[in-house]
């Protein structure tokens, strides 16, 4: 199926049924009085996440999605049928914005998450509620309110826990082929990946995460240059950057370093909260070099990005903060474990002060709410 990550759609919610101005009529009942029912209530639009599909694809073709109109009410105290509602699936990750306001309609990240995108109007009211002591035969009526209309900007933004990043043909599709079960289109030219990949990663019964592939960045990706710009933003719901580097590449006039410091750049002009998320550096291919000049080109890169980081040791206590080195092969799984099990380690433990910090929030607020309130009248008579 083809990945559409963008669509723009027309909602309509049905009209109420108006309200009826009818009088019963009865053999031998010569007042019989007002017995209009109510309209009944247009259909509405609702979105609802769906964790069974990964793209918009359904919505570039279909634009529009109109519910039907209410029922109009009758006489002999019958009410109008409701319209039913439409449903709207759509996966987990898309985002929903008015396009007239830019106004954000709803985020949708979690699977069952229901949103009302269009409210169906309220059906009108028949004549037997305006019936009173001084008007015994009302013939008003109201009319059905009409339902919302709005045109929508549907992105979807794919929810994982990892995402990489690098050049095209630095290896990330090795990657996640090499730690996960997803299987990208792998060749030994540029640009193969054309499209987001998710691959859970799991560690054993009880712990997993999920990692995201984009299409490789190339210098200018923010203006538009290559394919990686249209799929960064997969990456801003991430928790952890891994920016894969090749460190053989085919063409011997190819500077890593100076790659490397191009993709930085990209990040900071797409987007300033991205570019400040944590990123780990993997230096990859090092299979294709003897370990001398694989140790030889490492030196040279960290010395020429300015790279003054540890590399991950486990005698050392496991820090929030400090970005992480990591070589590797993933065409041979070399290091791949150690990179997986450190990535688990750092989200465990951002995931537990994340718990921490929201317990210690929810706390302040309830010894917040249990202070006495003071007295300002009180005070102002004093």
């Amino acid at each position: 199926m083809k990945f559409i990550d963008e669509a723009k759609i027309e909602v309509v919610a049905g009209k109420g049924g108006n309200g009826a101005a009818s009088f019963h009529r009865e053999k031998f009942v010569p007042r019989g009085g007002p017995d209009g029912g109510d309209g009944g209530k247009g259909g509405s639009v609702w979105a609802v996440a769906d964790e069974n599909l990964n793209t918009l694809v359904e919505y570039r073709f279909v634009k529009r999605y109109q519910a039907k109109n209410g029922e109009k009410g009758h006489g002999s105290d019958r009410y109008g049928a409701g319209a039913d509602d439409i449903t709207l699936h759509m996966p987990v990750g898309t985002l929903i914005r008015d396009t007239a306001t830019d106004e954000i309609v709803a985020d949708l990240t979690y699977h069952g998450q229901r949103v009302c995108l269009a409210k169906g109007g309220k059906g009108g009211l028949g004549n037997i509620h305006f019936k009173s002591s001084v008007n015994r035969a009302p013939k008003q009526s109201t009319p059905g309110e009409e339902g919302e209309a709005r045109s929508l900007q549907l992105e979807l933004k794919v929810l994982a826990d990892v995402g990489l990043l690098g050049m095209p043909n630095a290896g990330k599709s090795t990657l996640i082929t090499a730690v996960s079960a997803a299987r990208p289109k792998i060749a030994d030219y540029p640009f193969t990946t054309m499209h987001p990949n998710l691959g859970v990663v799991r560690l054993d019964e009880n712990h997993s995460f999920v990692m995201a592939d984009i299409p490789g960045l190339i210098e200018g990706a923010a203006e538009g240059a290559g394919l990686g710009h249209r799929f960064l933003k997969h990456l801003q719901r991430t928790g952890l950057l891994l920016h894969v580097v090749d460190l053989a590449p085919f063409d011997e006039n190819t500077d890593p370093a100076a790659e490397a410091l191009a993709i930085v750049e990209e990040l900071r002009k797409f987007d300033p909260e991205l570019y400040e998320k944590p990123r780990w550096l993997v230096l990859n291919k090092l299979d294709m070099l003897d370990e001398e000049e694989a140790e030889v080109r490492a030196a040279a890169f960290l010395e020429a990005v300015g790279w003054n980081h540890p590399v991950p040791d486990d005698r050392f206590e496991f820090d929030m903060t400090t970005p992480r080195l990591f070589k590797i092969s993933a065409l041979a799984h070399q290091g791949t474990q150690d990179l997986v099990r450190q990535i688990n380690q750092y989200l465990s433990e951002k995931k537990r002060l994340e718990a921490e910090k929201a317990t210690a929030e929810k706390a302040a607020l309830e010894i917040a709410a249990e202070q006495p309130k003071t007295d300002t009248s009180v005070l102002q008579a004093e």
